[in-house]
This record gives structure tokens, C-alpha cells and sequence, in this order.
């Protein structure tokens, strides 16, 4: 492969920038930069300079082994001052000095995949950690980029191995007496079926972490929703006025609660009207609200029962709890109070919407296993049946195996790559 280089760190000004070399060439070239190749994995304090010997600047400089660095190469990080024309001037040198060529778009990435260091499902969670906003996306790409998923994927393909193993055997040997071997194949197959579908049933709330949730404010006209949002924001988000209907459409605010991504939905009061465009703001209000993960159901007062049915998972309060003194429990837009019970609530209830173990979390993830999972279906059922096919069911087996390893990426991804990596810097 060619020897590529990138800045590795944000363009711009900055203390401090790292420059990425990875590829056959890459020690040669910090040797011929600093006069000797550092110690592996030991950061040294190293003058770097042209082939002309001019100085262009003093950089702490780390090397890597090929087998023991991000991308499986020859890896070299130039941290340098980071100016932009220091940068420059040594992105020049390598380039024009050296032959380097510039790194494309998640080309070092793409390297440790190709070498084997990275499976597909770490790199996905590679791109998911570089663009996480709260913790708990931060949490669970970094439980897949650990290799949680692959890992895994692997324990699924071992017992399949050990099924198809087992149906080989009754294939060759159909005609001898080496026993039944059907129970010993149904076990590996329920082993890995049971873990598909306990994956798949969480898999809709683990996307939701990485997309985030939807949280809507439903109640009926002048009911405080508006100056809740804005008191959960903390800013004016949302128009407010003692007119009623003054909120037409679905307000979106995006908001980090808890270490939860959220969108919260102001809606329109609910209310029967004649007005045109206020009946279609509630209808797409009563729309919305019905496809939130969560809804917080603001009541006229303490003794005044919500104007909707309440299903599971809603938040009832009452709103201005400021004109209530004398009651508990409900949240006021004005002066704050309840605000912070009301967060503590809704982090409880996304705390237990995503403690379901698991690591799947994107849609290519659920189709690889849902395909899986089909398959192992038709293979059980073969093999549940009176006189089965053995090479029936081996097929099946074979179709599984083929799916799980699409997952992690060791065949048919060819198409996807192009996709992941666009979406990656160039320093990555």
C-alpha cells in the first residue's frame, strides 16, 4: 500500500496538532525527518527537518510497529506546534519530500479493517463515537467499538460450526450407526436462536440512543406547555401569551437530559375549534405525540383529570404549580419548581427503557440478524420434522453463518464501505 499521511487532529489554530503517517514507508520517513527512529510506542522529543536540512520545527514524534498500531501498519504521530503554517510546512515536506501521499476520507480506518484490526461493526462504532452528543451514545459505541458485538457474533458462529459439524457427520455416515446426533444439533441452534431474538427485541430502543428520543408536551390550551419548554431549555424556544392557541405547530427542541440525546414536542392545545390551521397544528401535535417514546401530560390544576387517556409510560403532572400553593407535585414554567423532579423522572423512565442488555445497534445490524434468525427458524423446523433432510437443514445453517458474517463485515460489504467511510474526517 501507499504510505499515506493526514492531520489527525481539528484544522485550525491550536496548541498542539498531530500529523498521522501510516504505511511501509513510515519509519524510514521519521528517520530521515529527526536523524534516528524513536524507541516504539515512546514518545521523543525530535527536531524535524527538510532534506535540504532547514529546521522546520521541534515535535514529539511516536512510533509504531506494524501488528501493534491503529491501522495494523507501520504507524508514525508527528505531534507538532499548531500553527497553520507549521503544518503546512511539514504536510509539504512529506508530500513533496517524501512522496507521501494524502490521506482519503476514513482511509486509515479503512486500513484496519482490511488488516484485520477493526471488524465492520467497530468501525460503524468508530464513526458513532466521533459524532456521540451525550453519554450514553458515548457509552454504548464504546461498548461496540470494545468489540462487544463481535465478540458476540463469534460465540453465535462457533455453535453453528458445531451444528453443522454435527450434520455433516449424519451426511457422511448415513448408513452406519453413529447415533442421533438431532438433539445434540437443536441444542446449538436454540442456544444461538434464544440470543438472536433477546438482541432484536432491544434492538429498536438502542437505536433510539444513538437517534435520540421523543418526548412530547400534550395538554390543553394555556395548560403551561410552551413556558415549560422554555423553562427546560432555558431560553425562549417557543412563543408565549395569554392567547389561547398561540402554539399552531410542533415545536422540536433538541436537549441532552440525563445523558440522554432528547427532542422534546411542544404541541397545540388540545381543544375543539373551528379555526383551519389550529385544527391541523393539534391533529399533527395528537400525531406526534402518539409516536413519542415518552409523554408528559400537563393538567389544568391539582384536581383537574388529563384531558387524553393515559397509557403506560406517560408522565401526568399539573402545570403552574405557582397558582397552586398549597398542592403537591406539579411543575412550574415560571418559577422553576418541580422542574428538577420532573427530569429526574424522565431519566429514571429512559434509564429503564435502555437497560435491556445488548449491542446491535443500527439497522444494517437488525437485517443481518433477522436474516440469521430466519434461517435457524427453517433449519429447527426441518429438523423437528419426521424424516428431514440433513442437507436441507445444513443449507440453512450455512445461510445463517453467511448473514452473521455480513454483520462484522467478512463478506458482501463491499457496497456498504463506501457509505461509512464518506461520512468519516480525513484524519480518521
Amino acid at each position: 500500500m501507499d504510505t499515506i499521511f493526514a492531520l489527525a487532529s481539528a484544522r485550525g489554530k491550536s496548541g498542539v496538532a498531530v500529523i498521522r503517517v501510516s504505511g511501509p514507508q513510515a519509519h524510514s520517513v521519521v528517520k530521515t525527518l529527526t536523524g534516528a527512529l524513536p524507541q516504539a510506542r515512546r514518545a521523543s522529543l525530535r527536531k524535524l527537518h527538510t532534506a535540504d536540512g532547514d529546521l522546520l520545527d521541534t515535535a514529539l514524534v511516536v512510533i509504531f510497529d506494524q501488528g501493534a498500531s491503529f491501522t495494523g501498519e507501520q504507524v508514525a504521530e508527528i505531534m507538532t506546534h499548531g500553527s497553520l503554517a507549521t503544518v503546512a510546512a511539514v504536510e509539504a515536506c512529506l508530500a513533496q519530500d517524501h512522496g507521501l501521499r494524502m490521506a482519503e476520507p476514513g482511509e486509515f480506518t479503512r486500513r484496519a479493517l482490511e488488516n484485520g484490526v477493526l471488524d465492520l461493526t467497530q468501525v460503524e462504532a468508530l464513526g458513532d463515537l466521533l459524532e456521540a452528543e451525550t453519554e450514553s451514545q458515548r457509552r454504548q459505541a464504546m461498548r461496540v467499538l470494545d468489540g462487544a458485538l463481535g465478540r458476540l457474533v463469534e460465540g453465535w458462529r462457533g455453535h453453528l460450526l458445531k451444528a453443522a459439524a454435527l450434520v455433516e457427520v449424519s451426511i457422511d455416515f448415513v448408513e452406519e450407526d453413529v447415533g442421533n446426533f438431532d438433539a445434540m444439533i437443536l441444542a446449538e441452534l436454540n442456544a444461538v436462536q434464544s440470543q438472536l431474538l433477546a438482541e432484536i427485541s432491544g434492538q429498536a430502543v438502542r437505536e433510539r440512543v444513538q437517534s435520540g428520543f421523543e418526548i412530547a408536551l400534550i395538554g390543553s390550551v394555556n395548560a403551561g406547555k410552551s413556558t415549560l419548554l422554555n423553562a427546560l431549555a432555558g431560553r425562549e424556544a417557543a412563543i408565549t401569551s395569554d392567547i389561547a392557541g398561540t402554539t399552531r405547530d410542533v415545536i422540536e427542541l433538541r436537549m441532552d437530559i440525563g445523558g440522554y440525546a432528547v427532542t422534546l414536542l411542544d404541541t397545540a392545545g388540545l381543544r375543539e375549534t373551528r379555526e383551519e390551521i389550529e385544527s391541523i397544528g393539534i391533529a399533527r401535535g395528537q400525531k406526534r405525540a402518539a409516536d413519542a417514546d415518552i409523554r408528559i401530560i400537563l393538567c389544568d390544576g391539582p384536581d383537574i383529570p388529563p384531558p387524553v387517556d393515559v397509557i403506560p409510560n406517560d408522565i401526568v403532572t399539573f402545570s403552574k404549580a405557582d397558582q397552586f400553593p398549597q398542592a403537591q407535585g406539579g411543575v412550574s414554567g415560571v418559577t422553576s419548581e418541580g422542574i428538577d423532579a420532573l427530569l429526574q423522572e424522565i431519566v429514571q423512565r429512559l434509564s429503564v427503557m435502555t437497560a435491556r442488555d445488548g449491542v446491535s445497534v443500527r439497522r444494517r445490524h437488525l437485517q443481518a440478524m433477522t436474516a440469521a434468525q430466519h434461517a435457524l427458524e427453517s433449519a429447527i423446523e426441518k429438523l423437528t420434522d419426521e424424516g428431514y433432510i440433513p442437507e436441507l437443514v445444513a443449507a440453512d445453517i450455512r445461510q445463517a453463518m453467511t448473514a452473521l458474517d455480513s454483520l462484522i463485515g467478512k463478506i458482501d460489504v463491499e457496497d456498504l464501505l463506501g457509505d461509512i467511510f464518506a461520512s468519516f474526517c480525513i484524519g480518521k
